[in-house]
């Protein structure tokens, strides 16, 4: 990361990333499409109603690692093998304890959460099952996400690809063997997904235990060091959060969609796939920036710190426009992979419309955030990411949308929260990389 040529370095390090996301995707994608599938739109539309609120903790762990990223790879571009040392060990037990506290509240807290977001009646029992199963995996999930992050701040992004492509097969055969074979419903897709999970996090951290690296893991040294715990969560809990608040607003937005009928609901779940599957893709090139912002700021390599940056918003932005008019283009064979009701497709297609023209522009936002990360900045940029995508969107959900009632006037919100988030980001880089030292 600290030398040679930053256009080839930085995609042969996201494509391993990417290929990773996608996976992640396809495999929800599968969950998805056996439950609509074989067992019907209602189903789907229980599932579907879990979508935000589960991206809503999952995406507070991904931020979370993130955070983990970028303190691991300064270290590492430092070569502070004390303090990577340190680092890895405190984000292992603060990730086990924060997936442990999710777990918690999904037991205990799903269906208040559900009624909260004005779940339909007919979909709130299996929607409630469908989350308190899921999140019995949040500790896995959480353990996985820390060692992916390790392992991609020391540029190596082949290990979790290797891990994720195991589990996600299995969660997949598991997949089709609970509902179609066992008729287990909205129950087994859950529990296809925990397993997988518990299998990927044993596997990576299985290889952070054997490995014989600096920044490996030793049980005698699992314990929280207080000054490097206090910096992993000054920077990760704001990353995490920063994650959250997008799906809190968006926890906004399902309640909007839910005041539609059943097919509407159900042609949001679907359409709302293409969204995981976009952003995870441009995300590879945001963890890249991240990693490789980290390292070379560590290392004092001003000039490769600012060329990392305009080198991955290019790459994100030119992938989101690419994989946005293709759905555009070919969106209603995407969505008959979830349904096989024209009604559901119809419904599905408002959403893709007007979000494949829109992904692209998320990548001034998103890659800066991830770059002000890599410098070691994240509140901020947390509280900018408050204003424009929690704020903004809660007053257009109560302004515009309420005042033209459209399923297109509450889409829309995206597009504009983004540009208004993307100014304040991309002003606040540019403003912390002209305060850093380096060559």
């Amino acid at each position: 990361m600290l030398e040679g040529n930053l256009f080839s370095q930085i995609l042969l390090f996201s494509l391993p990333l990417m290929a990773s996301n996608v996976l992640q995707v396809l495999f929800h994608m599968a969950d998805v499409a056996v439950i609509g599938k074989f067992s019907g739109s209602i189903s789907l539309a229980a599932v579907g109603s879990t979508a935000t609120a589960v991206a809503l903790f999952t995406g507070v762990l991904i931020g979370i690692g993130s955070g983990i990223n970028a303190i691991v790879a300064r270290y590492f571009g430092a070569e502070d093998a004390d303090g990577l040392r340190k680092t890895t060990h405190s984000s292992a037990i603060l990730c086990f304890l924060i997936g442990l506290l999710m777990l918690l509240f999904g037991l205990f807290g799903s269906r208040p959460l559900l009624m909260l977001l004005s779940t339909k009646p007919e979909l709130l029992d299996k929607a409630t099952l469908y989350m308190q199963i899921y999140f019995l995996g949040m500790p896995a999930l959480a353990l996985f996400n820390f060692g992916s992050a390790v392992f991609s701040a020391i540029g190596n992004t082949k290990i979790p690809l290797k891990y994720l492509t195991l589990a996600g097969i299995l969660n997949v055969a598991l997949n089709l063997f609970f509902v179609i074979v066992c008729h287990l419903d909205v129950a087994g897709v859950a529990l296809a997904s925990i397993i997988s999970q518990y299998v990927s996090a044993f596997l990576i951290l299985f290889t952070l235990f054997r490995n014989k690296d600096v920044y490996s893991l030793r049980l005698k040294e699992l314990r929280l060091d207080k000054k490097h715990a206090a910096e992993i969560l000054r920077l990760s809990i704001p990353s995490g959060l920063q994650n959250g608040i997008f799906y809190l607003a968006n926890l906004f937005v399902q309640a909007g969609v839910n005041r539609f009928d059943t097919v509407m609901v159900a042609g949001n779940s679907a359409a709302a796939n293409a969204d995981a599957l976009v952003y995870d893709v441009m995300g590879a090139f945001y963890t890249a920036c991240g990693s490789f912002i980290g390292q070379n700021c560590g290392a004092g390599k001003k000039k490769r710190v600012r060329d990392s940056y305009l080198i991955t918003q290019f790459y994100s932005f030119t992938i989101g426009a690419i994989l946005g008019v293709l759905l555009v283009v070919f969106g209603e064979a995407f969505l008959f992979l979830f349904t096989d009701d024209p009604l559901v497709v119809e419904a599905g297609m408002k959403r893709l419309f007007i979000m494949g023209l829109s992904y692209a522009f998320s990548a001034f936002m998103d890659n800066s955030i991830a770059a002000s990360r890599g410098l070691g900045k994240s509140l901020l940029p947390m509280i900018f990411v408050i204003a424009g995508s929690c704020v903004f969107r809660i007053l257009w959900i109560y302004t515009v949308f309420e005042y033209f009632g459209t399923i297109a006037s509450l889409y829309l919100l995206y597009f504009f929260s983004w540009t208004l988030t993307s100014i304040f980001e991309v002003c606040y880089f540019v403003h912390c990389y002209r305060r850093i030292e380096g060559v």
